[in-house]
């Protein structure tokens, strides 16, 4: 792919176009050498690309290809023979750059008689970390891989997917703008691959970058916003998924069962415009990991396992910010707080006790009490016209509201 077209597709990242470069490379080059200097192999052999801020690029190609030297000059393990390449901006071995990147490498190197908070709290340290910083992340992060319950066991007899869990956690102690992941999901079950496809793209959605090396392509599929192929140490192909793709020569159709009749007659009109030999008609299926999650979560509901816990979210502190709540979750929240009439609450439960309930008016009552419309003040009645009090307001029955309101909203109890 010339350079123009690279330019054009660049930025077109998880938050939309961004502008911020965060890797740029160019003329990237690395010959390794023999001890009398000649030649060995030109492992990467100009390559140009660009990585943007909030984007999931991924790193593809067979062994060999130049995917992993590549990584290690960005990381400045090793020094491109020729090429340039900056990371924020500066050298990749510039001290404070290195603090801002999170490394999991192919294979995970830690030190085996470290239990997993240990290991955690040791490269915590070594970013500088408070210890009382270094503790809330570690237990964030050993929660949401799954390692809780493991804690106080050596590193050296986990498992390798154990170990991948435990490598993944220490790239992220350091809460990095850029993250760098050499085959995550190696080793891992599918339980685990899906968690770590839904970390990227929680990461990606606050504006980190991830930078995605795997030979599992439907994981690249899922998470990745642009690739690059490599092969020979040059970069075959690059692109957005969906322009590598697409296959503009044919359309797929989706619909319900037709009956025998509809479907010939459907068929007869295809076939005047199109050879009988190229129409395909099968039944869709969902894929294996979808059926595996769906059959381990049903599993999990009355059974229970000795190994790595799963269904954990992301660390608060990779979240950045506080998850937006179900609006039943909201909204009886708002009838809770020690402002709220009993008035107020009881006209919330008349509400979603009528036959057809103002979806709007609901969903006004889960915003801040300083964000809703100011009503307008009541009329005080005239002397000699006086209104009888109103009655009390009968008590409000929370349990009855949350069923009410979470059956409204297509939302768990």
């Amino acid at each position: 792919m010339v350079a123009s077209e690279q330019t054009i597709q660049a930025g077109n990242g998880a938050n939309g176009t961004n502008s911020e470069v965060v890797v740029a490379v160019r003329g990237l080059t690395k010959i390794f050498k023999d001890f009398w200097g000649r030649s060995k192999a030109r492992a990467v052999d100009n390559v140009d690309f660009e990585v943007r801020r909030g984007e999931v690029f991924g790193l593809l190609g067979p062994n060999g290809s130049g995917k992993s030297t590549t990584v290690k000059m960005l990381l400045g393990l090793l020094n491109p023979s020729k090429g340039h390449i900056e990371v924020f901006g500066h050298s990749p071995r510039h001290v404070a750059t290195k603090s801002r990147i999170g490394y999991l490498p192919e294979e995970s190197y830690l030190y085996r008689y470290l239990n997993s908070y240990e290991t955690l709290d040791f490269f915590g340290n070594l970013f500088n970390l408070p210890a009382k910083e270094r503790q809330q992340r570690a237990d964030q992060l050993l929660d949401m891989v799954g390692l809780t319950q493991t804690r106080t066991r050596a590193v050296g007899e986990f498992s390798k997917g154990m170990q991948r869990r435990i490598g993944l956690a220490q790239a992220l102690i350091n809460d990095p703008d850029l993250v760098i992941l050499d085959e995550p999901t190696a080793g891992l079950d599918p339980i685990g691959c899906r968690e770590v496809k839904d970390l990227i793209i929680a990461l990606a959605r606050r504006g980190k970058t991830v930078i995605l090396s795997s030979h599992l392509l439907s994981d690249v599929e899922d998470v990745c916003d642009r690739v690059v192929i490599y092969y020979g140490g040059k970069i075959q192909a690059m692109g957005t998924l969906k322009d590598l793709l697409a296959k503009p020569d044919s359309v797929r159709l989706t619909m319900p069962p037709l009956p025998r009749e509809t479907m010939e007659k459907v068929l007869a009109l295809i076939r005047k415009d199109v050879a009988e030999e190229r129409i395909r008609i099968d039944t869709p299926t969902q894929n294996l990991e979808s059926y595996f999650l769906e059959v381990v979560q049903k599993a999990r509901q009355s059974a229970e396992t000795s190994g790595a816990t799963s269904g954990n979210k992301v660390a608060a502190y990779l979240r950045g910010n506080v998850e937006e709540k179900p609006t039943t979750e909201k909204v009886l929240e708002r009838l809770t707080l020690p402002a709220q009439t009993p008035a107020a609450a009881a006209s919330v439960v008349e509400m979603v006790s009528a036959p057809k309930v103002d979806q709007a008016k609901l969903q006004a009552l889960a915003r801040p009490a300083e964000l809703r419309p100011v009503p307008a003040p009541a009329s005080k009645p005239s002397v000699g016209n006086e209104q009888p009090a109103p009655e009390p307001p009968k008590p409000v029955d929370l349990a009855k509201a949350n069923e009410k309101l979470s059956s409204l909203l297509g939302k768990p109890k």
